[in-house]
């Protein structure tokens, strides 16, 4: 009996008509488990849903297991890896000279907490156009397991030394410095992890994404603050968060009456659906108040702490010119002789 063929359905793609598959990137070659390959994921999922061109990407890192990971998606974006700490410098000349591309940072705990953090204030404080991932897992995974600055005071080794120092809340200091999106996520919660991204990918200024990270090799055990059973058993989400992209109306789960919702700068919506009575996501004061109780009480908060969306950016404090540096031809760029000539006269 003849059989009819099944024909194979059309591969899913998004609003460029593009597959998952164009936002993929190389095979990992971290450890199997690792927290990170969780976040990586995540990106590929929210530029693919956000409809991004993986060429209009810029993406930099550092020095760590995390600042490898931009090896794993976006195969087609531009890329380079600085040196450890050293990535807000380079970051910053490659968006003063490519604004109209997204550019995309990932760091470490250590990248940005230790060598880099005279770099990571700076780039928070002038609100750059740049999404900036910490894959925090609270120790050096490069070299063996030993604490990194945001390890938490009283967390324990594999080898059962304790940290006797209090650590460094980056998403604290990225808003006191002056980012304009602050958050923190955890690299097992998918959903909530997603929705922070495609939000960050609208945002027009520095979002600073803390992601807990575990490390399966030196810091998921008994006494790690940074394991996954613990930020499983302790995480305090300050708001369930919802995003609207602007060119498309989808329904979210939220309460009447308990929303807080910011238009980004696309005209994509972030909803928030306010867990603590105090929840004002704009109220700098309140967003550090909320992150300090937490750490008295040994909570993992996470959410959108903080967020503004009328603050310019630097690239318009600069008064930046429409077209790319990278695009103006070397005339317009660079000054010839007799305009130098005049400057040094007029120092004499």
């Amino acid at each position: 009996m003849a059989t009819t063929p099944t024909s194979t359905p059309a591969p899913k793609t998004n609003r460029l008509g593009l597959q998952v598959i164009d936002y993929r990137g190389g095979k990992t070659t971290l450890c199997a488990g690792c927290g990170h390959n969780a976040i990586s994921e995540r990106v590929i999922d929210a530029m693919y849903e956000m409809g991004v061109q993986p060429e209009r990407v810029l993406k930099l890192s550092g020095i760590g297991c995390s600042s490898k990971t931009p090896a794993y998606f976006l195969s087609r974006a531009h890329s380079f890896n600085s040196l450890h700490g050293r990535m807000p410098s380079v970051a910053t000349g490659a968006v003063l000279a490519n604004r109209d591309m997204l550019s995309i940072g990932v760091s470490g705990d250590g990248d940005t907490a230790s060598i880099g953090m005279g770099q990571f204030v700076h780039l928070m404080r002038r609100n750059l156009p740049i999404i900036y991932i910490i894959e925090d897992n609270g120790v050096y995974g490069l070299t063996k397991g030993q604490f990194s600055a945001t390890a938490d005071l009283g967390s324990k080794q594999k080898s059962g030394v304790i940290n006797d120092l209090p650590a460094i809340d980056t998403c604290a200091l990225a808003i006191l410095m002056g980012a304009t999106l602050v958050a923190r996520s955890f690299s097992g919660d998918k959903k909530q992890l997603l929705t922070m991204l495609k939000a960050a990918i609208a945002h027009r200024g520095t979002v600073m994404l803390d992601v807990i990270s575990p490390c399966v090799t030196f810091n998921d055990h008994e006494g790690s603050t940074k394991s996954y059973k613990y930020v499983q058993d302790h995480e305090e989400p300050i708001a369930e968060a919802g995003f609207v992209p602007h060119f498309e109306d989808i329904s979210v789960d939220y309460d009447p009456g308990t929303t807080f919702d910011v238009t980004m700068h696309d005209g994509s919506r972030l909803r928030l659906r306010k867990l603590h009575e105090d929840y004002d996501p704009t109220n700098r004061t309140n967003a550090v108040k909320n992150l300090m109780e937490a750490h008295e009480k040994g909570e993992v908060l996470t959410g959108i702490f903080y967020i503004d969306t009328k603050k310019p950016n630097f690239v318009d404090l600069l008064q930046m010119t429409e077209t790319p540096l990278a695009h103006l031809p070397e005339e317009t760029v660079r000054p010839p002789k007799s305009v130098l000539d005049e400057v040094m006269e007029s120092l004499r």
